[in-house]
């Protein structure tokens, strides 16, 4: 075959090939770093949760005693935070093509005709050029590749990122949604307290009719009135903290939120401390995200010094019958201070990296370790309470009040009786869900859910 085509025109159709081969065939060639598929799974894992528009979502109702697992399911579904997060992950994926594709530049093609008095054909006159756009180097192929390698660990930290903001949404709504139980639970324990009043109220006015001393009837309606004075006080900050949750869950404030009569049932923790200990922040989303962040800018550090080779431009051209070139350019890095400053540059940046993982990890496992100290604390002091107080406040109350009654003891002594009751009681609510609320912390601390721990973490999940 090519002994029947002049070679002139051999030369000048592959010539032609090759650029129309190089222009389809390198347009969407992609030098993905190896994870990226991971990566990509882990995100569209979570993707059908956020990508559905605001507008068409379908939050779940609520029930008529709200659970906390009500208030965290509808709370990771229409919190903007978190669904921010979730973009600024999908965009730092997005981001490896742009980094890792290669060719990093586009195809130029020129034309050029020459104008000659002489008889010349005009395909003779005609030259036609193929090559790559000479306004940005072409580079070598590994110089790309960790481009990419450091787009994905941005995307990685991204990724992370989206865990933390997680991890702390569900902290401060199970916060939120603690404080209201426990705000419920108090104007609960002053219901009680204005009904024990009123029997006292009652049998002092039964003895100031009897001939008793007035005193003791005034002094019971002066406790009734600050009673009912603490309890107006409690109603409205549990109507503030309930306004509070309600915004958490994309909610009017004043709408109705009403939780189950009784303070939440401690969550049970299988693990005991020194499995908590020695898992501790190892999952941690925020200690991930700097491990990511380290080892982006190690790459950062080897692109830097791939700035020492050279890149290679190619170009072909044809000039009719008359020549067919083929050459390239090699760009020479010459601004070799600018280059070692990058390099010293990159390796400051992943050391000032290392130094802050290494202080925030210290820093999150004594803060892992206080909460954990804090919450054993609180279920000792809550068996204590439950256990010996109370059965004792109440065994000297009802002692009280007979003897009050029988005329055995004064009215200050009842009243004693009746404030130390309820202290025990609101002490008994308030270390209970401080033993919940670290709990809470801890969660967030080890970066996964305490029926979770000690499994390989996930990279979010929105409903539990």
């Amino acid at each position: 075959m090519s002994a029947l085509v002049p070679k002139g025109r051999l030369v000048r159709s592959l010539i032609v090939s090759a650029s129309v081969a190089m222009t389809l065939g390198l347009a969407g060639c992609v030098l993905a770093p190896q994870g990226a598929s991971e990566e990509e799974a882990k995100l569209n894992s979570v993707s059908p949760v956020f990508e559905p528009p605001v507008e068409t979502r379908q939050l779940p109702a609520l029930r008529a005693h709200v659970h906390w697992r009500d208030v965290l399911r509808r709370a990771f579904l229409a919190n903007g935070e978190l669904e921010s997060a979730y973009f600024e992950w999908k965009a730092a994926f997005a981001r490896i093509d742009q980094a890792a594709t290669w060719p990093n530049s586009n195809i130029a093609v020129s034309f050029s005709y020459m104008f000659s008095p002489e008889n010349i054909k005009s395909w003779d006159r005609t030259t036609v050029g193929v090559g790559f756009d000479p306004s940005m180097n072409l580079s070598l192929p590994i110089k790309v590749q960790t481009a990419g390698e450091i787009a994905l660990e941005a995307a990685r930290q991204a990724g992370e990122k989206l865990r933390a903001v997680k991890f702390d949404l569900q902290r401060r709504v199970l916060s939120t949604y603690l404080d209201l139980a426990l705000s419920e639970e108090k104007v609960r324990i002053e219901r009680d307290n204005l009904r024990l009043l009123k029997l006292v109220s009652d049998s002092a006015a039964s003895r100031a009719q009897a001939g008793g001393p007035l005193q003791d009837l005034l002094k019971a309606q002066i406790e009734s009135q600050i009673a009912e004075n603490e309890l107006a006080n409690l109603e409205a900050e549990a109507n503030s903290m309930r306004g509070m949750l309600n915004g958490m869950l994309a909610r009017d404030a004043k709408a109705p939120l009403r939780l189950p009569p009784t303070l939440p049932s401690p969550r049970p923790v299988a693990a005991g401390d020194a499995q908590l200990i020695a898992v501790a922040v190892e999952q941690n989303p925020e200690l991930a995200g700097l491990a990511r962040q380290v080892a982006g800018r190690k790459n950062a550090i080897e692109l830097a010094r791939l700035a020492y080779l050279p890149d290679f431009v190619p170009s072909g051209s044809v000039t009719g019958n008359v020549s067919q070139v083929i050459s390239t350019m090699v760009m020479l890095p010459t601004k070799l201070p600018a280059i070692r400053g990058a390099i010293r540059e990159a390796e400051a940046m992943t050391r000032s990296s290392e130094a802050m993982l290494r202080q925030t990890e210290k820093d999150r496992a004594a803060s892992f370790v206080a909460n954990l100290y804090i919450m054993r604390n609180a279920e000792r002091q809550t068996a204590l309470y439950r256990q010996r107080v109370v059965p004792a406040a109440e065994q000297l109350i009802n002692s009280s009040r007979n003897d009050y009654a029988s005329g055995k003891v004064a009215f200050a002594d009842l009243i004693d009786s009746q404030r130390m009751l309820i202290a025990v009681r609101r002490t008994v609510a308030q270390v209970r869900i401080e033993r919940e609320k670290r709990l809470a912390e801890i969660e967030a601390l080890a970066g996964v859910d305490i029926e979770m721990l000690g499994r390989p973490a996930s990279p979010v999940a929105p409903a539990r």
